[in-house]
């Protein structure tokens, strides 16, 4: 491969490593780059590798909260008050004094509420994959999924303007919210509609805080990811030639080292502002590549 190939890597790395956190939609943003830059890989080991690279920004979310999401303790904690006591839920009592001891029950929570939002995607993702492939990977159903998200994401900003948050801390969602923003991501299956666009705006619909909506929305794509990787890389073989291996490992690391300074622009920059911006730049973005695709 030559330098300007690599340079083709490098440009994928950053724009998943940006658009995977940003509510823009990475998948839509990888498939139009395709359209103008393109590697000289295979079709299908590209379609693998606009999924797989997200594994990279996926490992960022796993470094940046590590501590929120690992449910384990190093050493056991045998005088801590029991995290049971006054609790409804119901273990036999060996099983209680093991997690008193050794995990982060609120840790272990928040997996059981991610695994929870992760069934309605699977269940309807997997049996439909192929043909979403095949129909909806287009340029035309990009455009057409930035602009109504976009337009949905302006409704919905103005719509929520004079509402109070029910939900202002991640602890406080319930596994009913965690299975309808669930529901909200199986949305995101179309190209262009942004998985952390639909689920943000589910968690913001139900009463969630952007800062809530945005943070289980980064801790569900782990689980998401890492599957749809697997999926792929099953389907693609695992005989990669050796330039097929540099360019995910390059592709990969680019994504992980621009992820780790999106996802801190954007939990600051919700802090203080709305969504808007995003759907005006996905309105006026679809808008510019469907007058392309139109013209040329």
């Amino acid at each position: 491969m030559n330098l300007s190939e690599w340079l083709k890597v490098l440009l994928l790395g950053i724009v998943e490593g940006i658009t995977e956190w940003l509510p823009i939609s990475s998948t839509g943003h990888l498939i139009l780059v395709d359209e103008f830059v393109r590697l000289q890989q295979s079709e299908e080991f590209m379609e693998m590798f606009n999924v797989v690279i997200q594994l990279g920004a996926i490992l960022a979310v796993v470094v940046l909260y590590w501590k929120k999401l690992w449910p384990f303790h190093t050493k056991k904690h045998e005088e801590q008050a029991s995290w049971f006591s006054g609790s409804a839920i119901k273990l036999p009592e060996g099983l209680k004094r093991f997690c008193d001891r050794y995990c982060y029950m609120d840790q272990i929570l928040l997996w059981l509420k991610i695994v929870c939002a992760c069934i309605p995607a699977m269940v309807i993702g997997l049996p439909l994959d192929d043909w979403m492939e095949e129909h909806l990977h287009n340029s035309t159903v990009v455009a057409l999924m930035l602009i109504l998200y976009g337009i949905f994401f302006i409704l919905i900003e103005n719509y929520n303007k004079k509402r109070t948050p029910r939900v202002t801390e991640l602890d406080k969602l319930t596994f009913k919210d965690a299975l309808l923003i669930g529901l909200f991501q199986v949305l995101a299956l179309i190209p262009g509609t942004s998985r952390s666009g639909s689920t943000i705006i589910g968690g913001i619909l139900i009463g969630t805080s952007r800062e809530v909506a945005a943070e289980f929305t980064f801790f569900l794509a782990i689980p998401v990811m890492f599957g749809a990787s697997l999926i792929k890389l099953l389907k693609f073989g695992l005989n990669f030639t050796g330039s097929e291996l540099a360019v995910l490992i390059i592709g990969m690391l680019t994504a992980f080292g621009v992820s780790i300074a999106a996802i801190k622009f954007f939990i600051g920059y919700i802090k203080k502002h709305d969504f808007k911006v995003f759907g005006w730049y996905r309105i006026v973005l679809g808008i510019l590549v469907l007058l392309y695709f139109t013209v040329f």
